[in-house]
């Protein structure tokens, strides 16, 4: 027996709808008043009304679903709902039906059936519009962003920039934008564009440390911000010249003296034989010799006997013995690097003024961890500072020196290094006659070399008679012109000219002018040969009322600084070796 439903009375009586008018539901479909019968006029049997309700939309959904068929599209996709049919019998108009009589108040609406409705005429619409293709899938593909991010860029075009300030001689400095990729050699570049300087392949970044009284030059492969990273706060990059940088490449017999070097295998003694036995990583040199090493966390140094080698540097506890029970390791090569020692005998209390120092990368402020030593005399230190970067960088030296990297795209306008010229290439001529000639004999060419310098003389004072100015009255420009170039420093002492000297690489012919402090009508050329460095006098002296200059007194002499430093660069006269290369401090 079927349970009978529960019967609820309304709240609101419902309107009766006349049987002339046609129930909204549609055709097919009972009646309300037939529906409505069955029960009482003020009781309503709500689920059978809902079940009919279910039933009525399902009926309707169908309905437009096959009038939708038949119906012409517009060319916006909308359906011609007004346009009459082109076939078939006429319709009958129904009349139009009131909001009030098309859905009772006491009637549940079912909105999932009317929501399904409105996607499928949507889905309809959409489907009868044309297709166009997307030109760029890629960009609103479901795994990409619509707009592209800087995490999303490829690491080339996403390239991480920094400032460096970088200092020069005089003391300005100069803030560059760099790449984290760009190497010391880049930057040297970049700053000589930007200075308007001449890029001979000599000027080099420095690292500076004043509060531990250290520098080094960087190697032209070291990256920048790299260096940068293990630097303390008070340290700084100096932009400078190092002639010598290179230069044992040139000359290895000047910078490895025989009793310094050992080898593991014969060696013929040869030049060539030297530089390879160090870039070859199969070789064992072995660098040795007595050194003045400082205690850590002492004050005090003791004198020991040391060798470098490509493992380390090593020192002996007895003696000059190397056997292994002997030896203790002092420094390690891989994670450490070579400075010179500014000023160790104030900061360090050093035994001499040639100290270096090899310091670990993570070491910033502290001194404790530094491994100070003292050589004998500079050539000593030369000798193992350029061993510790060949047994440490090896082939790559070799490559920075041989082969320059290619210059970035940057740097590509810069101007290319000007190209030096050989004192082979440079040889005495005669032109007295019709034709040029070789001088051969040495005599012979001296002595034209010397009549060359008297000719100048003889030219300026030419050129002072028919001139505006008298013979007899010194010319002022002569004093003042060789204050313009970049050889004369000025008024510096002999040990700053020195200093300058040996910051700017030991190498022959390297030269400077001052002021004399002892006699203030005199100049003074300091001159390095075989790593030492010479002061000469150039003295004023006075013929036929005019003054001249001379550095052999009066028997050659020069109407000013510049012809004269023009001839000492051609000719090597009194001098132990020719004018080569003149420090230059450069503002940046």
């Amino acid at each position: 027996m079927q349970a009978a439903s529960p019967v609820f009375r309304s709240k609101d009586k419902v309107e009766q709808t006349p049987r002339s008018q046609q129930d909204p539901a549609g055709p097919g479909l009972p009646a309300q008043s037939d529906r409505l019968a069955n029960h009482q006029e003020d009781d309503v049997d709500l689920e059978a009304l809902v079940n009919d309700m279910n039933a009525s939309l399902e009926s309707l959904y169908s309905a437009c679903s096959m009038q939708s068929d038949t119906v012409p599209l517009l060319q916006n996709g909308q359906h011609a709902r007004s346009q009459p049919r082109a076939s078939g019998p006429p319709r009958s108009v129904q009349p139009q039906v009131s909001p009030r009589q098309r859905v009772q108040r006491s009637q549940p609406v079912h909105i999932l059936a009317v929501r399904r409705l409105q996607e499928e005429d949507q889905q309809f619409r959409t489907s009868s519009l044309p297709a166009i293709p997307n030109p760029f899938p890629e960009l609103c593909g479901p795994g990409s962003p619509p707009v592209l991010t800087p995490g999303s860029l490829p690491p080339s075009q996403a390239a991480a920039k920094q400032d460096v300030k970088v200092f020069s001689e005089d003391g300005t400095s100069k803030v560059v934008e760099i790449l984290a990729d760009m190497t010391a050699r880049d930057l040297c570049q970049l700053l000589v564009y930007k200075s308007h300087c001449v890029d001979d392949n000599s000027w080099t970044l420095v690292e500076h440390h004043p509060h531990l009284g250290l520098e080094r030059c960087l190697e032209d492969h070291e990256l920048v911000v790299q260096v940068e990273s293990t630097m303390a706060s008070e340290s700084k990059f100096l932009f400078r010249k190092n002639y010598a940088k290179y230069e044992f490449f040139k000359n290895p017999m000047n910078f490895f003296p025989e009793q310094m070097v050992t080898w593991c295998q014969q060696s013929n003694g040869s030049q060539t034989q030297l530089l390879q036995n160090f870039l070859n990583s199969s070789s064992c040199p072995e660098i040795q010799g007595f050194l003045h090493v400082k205690e850590l966390g002492k004050k005090s140094w003791k004198k020991l006997y040391v060798c470098l080698r490509r493992s380390g540097l090593y020192c002996s506890t007895k003696g000059t013995s190397k056997e292994p029970r002997h030896l203790q390791l002092l420094a390690d090569l891989e994670d450490s690097n070579i400075f010179s020692l500014i000023a160790g005998r104030k900061q360090y209390n050093a035994p001499t003024d040639h100290g270096l120092c090899i310091k670990p990368n993570k070491v910033r402020n502290e001194t404790k961890e530094l491994r100070l030593l003292c050589a004998e005399d500079e050539q000593t230190r030369t000798c193992w500072m350029t061993a510790f970067r060949l047994l440490k960088y090896g082939m790559l030296l070799y490559q920075n020196y041989r082969i320059p990297q290619q210059r970035k795209a940057l740097l590509s306008p810069f101007s290319t290094p000007v190209r030096s010229v050989s004192e082979n290439s440079l040889v005495a001529m005669d032109f007295s006659g019709q034709t040029g000639r070789v001088i051969e004999n040495p005599a012979e060419a001296q002595s034209a070399a010397l009549e060359e310098g008297h000719a100048w003389r003889k030219r300026s004072t030419r050129m002072n008679i028919l001139g505006s100015q008298s013979p007899l009255h010194p010319s002022t420009l002569s004093t003042v012109i060789h204050r313009t170039q970049h050889w004369f420093h000025g008024r510096i002492s002999r040990e700053e000219s020195h200093r300058i000297i040996k910051q700017q690489g030991l190498v022959d012919g390297l030269f400077l002018l001052r002021d004399s402090q002892s006699n203030p009508k005199a100049f003074v050329l300091t001159l390095c040969h075989h790593q030492k460095i010479k002061n000469f006098q150039i003295l004023p002296c006075e013929d036929d009322g005019q003054t001249f200059f001379s550095l052999d007194d009066g028997n050659t002499k020069f109407s000013d600084l510049i012809q004269l430093v023009d001839f000492y660069q051609l000719n090597k006269g009194v001098l132990p070796c020719k004018l080569k290369h003149h420090c230059i401090r450069v503002a940046l």
